[in-house]
Order: C-alpha cells, then sequence, then structure tokens
C-alpha cells in the first residue's frame, strides 16, 4: 500500500496538521509542539465523550501522545465558512448550527470525564476568574501594544472593574456543556451531518456563549438581520425561552467579553508568534463590541473603551 503525507492549513494553536494517504483512505495526523494534554489527550477525550453524546466529532484512529502525534479521522476541507461565503441563503447553515448548539446544551453536564483508570480530564466552569483571565488578554496585549505601556495603564483598571460589574450581572450559571470556540471555521459538514472540530477547550458554563461565538463571528460579516434571525431561532427552540430578557443581557455580555479577548488573542498572534494574518479581523472585532455595547448596561464600559481605543485606532489592521 502507497502512503502520502501532506501538511495542510494549521491553526491558531501550537498544532499541525497532516492528511495521510493510504490508498484510498485519508487520515489526518495531528502533532502538538506545545500544550501537548491540551492539544491532543483533552482533544481526543472530549472527542470520544461528545460522539457518545451524539455530536459528530472526528475520531481517534491511534495515538502516541508520548512522542506529541495522533491520528483522527478526515472530515475533509470543506468547513462551513466556504459553504457560505458561496451561498445567497445563509440562514439554513446557521439554523443547522443552532440546532448543535441546543444538542451540546442537552447534555447533563459533568465535572470530570475519565481518560483511563487512574486519569480524568476536569470540566472548569466559566467563573468569574476564568472570565477576566479571558479579557486580560485585551488588556494585557492589545491595550499595550496600541497605546504604549505607560498610556494603557491609565484604562486597565477602569476597564476591569467595569468589566467585574457587568460579569457579576450574568444571570445564567455553568449548567451547560459550552463548545468555547463554536465558529463557522470549527463546523464541517461532512455528508449530511455536521461535523464538530476543536473541542479541546470545551467547558460547563453560559447557554449564551457558543451562541454569540457563533453569531458575532469576527471571521465573516453576517447582515444584522440575519443575526437577529439566527437569535431569534435559537430562543423559539431553547427551552430557556421564558428569560428573553436575561438571554439577550447573557449574550451581549458574553459577545463583548469574548470579541475583546479576541483583540487580545490576535494581537499576540501577530507580535509573539508571527502570524499577522489574524490583525485583518480586528476592525470588525471592534464594530461587534460597538453593535453590542448599544444595550444600555454598556453606558459606562463604552465611554472608557472609546476614551482608551479612539475610532480611528479601532480601524487599524497594521502593527509592528
Amino acid at each position: 500500500m502507497q502512503y502520502k503525507l501532506k501538511k495542510i492549513k494549521s491553526d491558531a494553536s501550537f498544532r499541525e496538521f497532516f492528511r495521510l494517504k493510504k490508498g484510498n483512505k485519508t487520515s489526518i495526523i495531528v502533532t502538538a509542539r506545545k500544550e501537548r494534554f491540551r492539544n491532543l489527550i483533552a482533544y481526543s477525550t472530549i472527542n470520544k465523550f461528545l460522539r457518545g453524546k451524539g455530536i459528530y466529532t472526528p475520531k481517534t484512529i491511534s495515538q502516541h501522545f508520548s512522542e506529541g502525534i495522533m491520528e483522527i479521522e478526515d472530515f475533509g476541507d470543506n468547513t462551513l465558512f466556504h459553504s457560505i461565503r458561496k451561498s445567497k441563503n445563509i440562514f439554513p447553515y446557521y439554523k443547522k448550527s443552532v440546532n448543535v448548539i441546543l444538542k451540546l446544551q442537552k447534555i447533563k453536564p459533568v465535572n470530570k470525564i475519565k481518560i483511563k483508570s487512574n486519569q480524568n480530564l476536569k470540566f472548569d466552569n466559566y467563573n468569574l476568574k476564568n472570565l477576566h483571565e479571558e479579557s486580560d488578554l485585551f488588556l494585557n496585549w492589545y491595550l499595550p501594544g496600541v497605546l504604549g505601556k505607560r498610556e494603557s495603564k491609565k484604562f486597565k483598571t477602569k476597564i476591569k472593574i467595569e468589566l467585574n460589574k457587568l460579569y457579576k450581572q450574568i444571570y445564567f450559571k455553568n449548567k451547560f456543556i459550552v463548545h468555547r470556540d463554536f465558529h463557522v471555521s470549527n463546523i464541517m459538514p461532512v455528508k449530511s451531518k455536521l461535523g464538530i472540530i476543536d473541542t479541546q477547550d470545551v467547558i460547563l458554563g453560559n447557554p449564551m456563549y457558543d451562541v454569540a461565538s457563533l453569531i458575532d463571528d469576527v471571521r465573516i460579516e453576517i447582515p444584522l438581520p440575519i443575526k437577529n434571525k439566527i437569535f431569534q431561532y435559537y430562543f423559539k427552540k431553547s427551552t430557556l425561552k421564558k428569560n428573553m430578557y436575561y438571554l439577550k443581557n447573557d449574550f451581549d455580555i458574553l459577545s463583548i467579553q469574548r470579541n475583546l479577548k479576541i483583540l487580545g488573542i490576535f494581537y499576540r498572534l501577530n507580535k509573539r508568534d508571527k502570524k499577522p494574518q489574524y490583525l485583518k479581523y480586528l476592525p470588525y472585532t471592534w464594530k461587534l463590541i460597538e453593535l453590542r455595547m448599544k444595550n444600555k448596561i454598556f453606558k459606562n464600559l463604552e465611554k472608557i473603551l472609546l476614551n482608551a481605543v479612539s475610532k480611528k485606532l479601532r480601524k487599524k489592521r497594521n502593527f509592528k
């Protein structure tokens, strides 16, 4: 049998991906230079757990974790991102994606899942500490990067205090399985199913986090009427529909929290990891933050952020 190995596009993690061709069959080889537990062991374990609950995730074919490598099922090259960009009617794709979120939210939350007889994988909760750790990426990378360390110090504490007030207003507690990076580049149409990848960061959290991740995806600009239609579809199908006010508030808070985190991560990818291709998303990320700050609960935060990062600076997509 003839074997061929070809490197394929990597993501924002420390992993590399290769397509292995064995005769007429293919699989994906995943290697991890760093964070092997998270990128390989957790990924494989969570995929197996979710697959057992009816979520279509890549099956692990073989694993050699000590060498930093594993072989998984090949879902192909076509992500939902590619399908949506080619389509004039994108709502059906988002409808199917929301159905996956709803299916995830029906899974009974567990604190840990078994890796092997003497080892378990614990799920974290989206507590105040975790929320701040993520938005701190904005404060510690983006803000000093674009303003300078001295200037950013004027705003960091004020922003953190205001974010803390908002995070304490989050209504729905950590009783739901949250993918944590549920967007169209991590969703793959495979035959009649939607395959879900990048599950290694699954956490117990708020039901609106994955909804915000899907609707306010920085990689693809969705018209506002479609965004609203997707949200209304989730609201209609969700068991939480009696709580519309709280759902919307939680959505707005978590969308802003996530997109502040993304500003920090994408700036860090450029500065630390020499991956400048992510900078092109920064202006639209700011647009999404501005969109959600129309909710009156963000009045103070909006004022502080505008004083810190001007409209002109928010449009900038090139940094040294």
